[in-house]
């Protein structure tokens, strides 16, 4: 039986997938603070691998190259590249280069730049092989991916984080880390307008726990104060950037003012949504197809929208016990899937 493990190596996740005989059988998210230094990413292989045991082959993409851990983007590919090869100690290991394939380790310093930051193509080549016609949206913790198909190609204008986020393709809000103030500088609080602090208080995980939005298992990392991971202790979080504790408010103000919150992060996705309907790049019927912890949000944007909507997993050959899982690590499910074809 041939196994193999697609894993997106991110600056606050991990994400890996098993996939045997090209079926996806488990994929796993696990905390990859790197920022806070680069043994989290050992750590983290290492806890992913003993969740979803060894493998024949390896197919990594990324976008941790982004983190402050590094220098650049080309020394933070290498770099990750470097350490997940030494921790694996695999000899059939490549990564994902976009339109360039896979590639060994080897031959990282000459696609750095297409390596980086691919893992939406590799999603979005997978669902355009059965849908001729969609947006593929992945919302996941931090960003949100929006990524156009039309018959049956990827139509995305970007290539790299900088093209697509001019492009509309790429909008930096996302169910967990978000910060809350991201699309707003100013709040209706009991009554008054009251400006807002731009301080690290609270994440888009305080507003969508007290708006009862939050999957299990979605928000893994720490909060911002390092309390706990309660309603009433993300409603105190939320009150400071109002500069208020918790008890100046009753606590309906305080979820109204987490609904105003949630739903100015949702305006913020559906103005580029917007942009890309301006140039044509979304046909009047194109379903949207949802991936990540945030899809629950996708599906409700679908119905606003008045478009269909339909799961990332629909598309796979996936184990019913693994069906949210992989659709909440979309990108590692579909390199998994996509160097399984290929044959070694």
């Amino acid at each position: 039986m041939t196994c193999v493990i697609g894993w997106d190596i991110g600056g606050a996740h991990l994400k890996a997938a098993r996939v045997e005989e090209k079926r996806v059988v488990a994929a796993t998210q696990v905390a990859c603070t790197l920022h806070h230094g680069l043994t989290h990413l050992e750590h983290a292989i290492t806890e992913a691998l003993a969740r979803l045991g060894p493998a024949d082959r390896h197919a990594v993409t990324m976008t941790a190259e982004l983190s402050d851990a590094f220098e650049n983007r080309t020394l933070g590919v290498a770099t990750v590249a470097n350490i997940f090869s030494r921790q694996i100690k695999a000899q059939d290991i490549v990564f994902y280069a976009g339109a360039q394939g896979f590639v060994p380790c080897g031959s990282i310093g000459e696609h750095a730049a297409a390596i980086a930051s691919a893992n939406w193509l590799a999603s979005a080549s997978l669902v355009a092989r059965h849908c001729a016609e969609a947006l593929f949206i992945d919302m996941g913790s931090t960003t949100t991916d929006l990524v156009p198909i039309q018959n049956g190609a990827v139509a995305a204008r970007g290539e790299n984080d900088a093209e697509r986020l001019a492009n509309g393709e790429l909008v930096y809000t996302g169910l967990v880390r978000g910060h809350p103030l991201a699309a707003v500088s100013m709040a209706p609080i009991a009554g008054c307008w009251t400006p807002l602090i731009a301080e690290n208080f609270a994440s888009m995980s305080d507003v969508h726990r007290i708006l009862g939005a939050l999957p299990d298992g979605a928000d893994i990392l720490p909060t911002a104060d390092g309390r706990a991971k309660t309603i009433e202790a993300s409603i105190t979080r939320l009150a400071r950037l109002t500069g208020r504790d918790a008890s100046e408010a009753s606590p309906a103000q305080w979820r109204d003012f987490a609904a105003f919150l949630a739903r100015a992060q949702m305006r913020l996705i559906e103005d580029q949504i917007a942009l890309l309907l301006s140039r044509g790049a979304i046909a009047a019927d194109a379903p949207f197809i949802g991936a990540g912890i945030g899809r629950a949000l996708v599906a409700k944007l679908a119905r606003l929208e008045e478009r269909a909507y339909r799961d990332f997993d629909e598309f796979l050959d996936v184990a019913p016990e693994a069906r949210g899982a992989a659709s909440d690590c979309a990108p590692a499910a579909a390199v998994a899937l996509l160097i399984a074809e290929q044959p070694k």
